[in-house]
């Protein structure tokens, strides 16, 4: 499960940024804000699993 979770994560990051560098190449702010926001979701989700494999321990 873990594992699974993680891959969730770089994908949230990954389609974020390339989101967020599509709206800013096509200078859609609305495009580039979603990107940003997917990419925090990852960078949070990532963060979780950090703690989890801590307290894993």
């Amino acid at each position: 499960m873990a594992g699974e979770q993680k891959a969730k994560a770089k994908m949230d990051q990954a389609t974020g940024k390339a989101k967020g560098a599509a709206g800013r190449a096509t200078d859609d702010e609305g495009l580039a804000a979603e990107g940003r926001s997917q990419q925090a979701k990852g960078d949070l989700r990532q963060a979780v699993e950090k703690i989890k494999d801590a307290f894993r321990r």
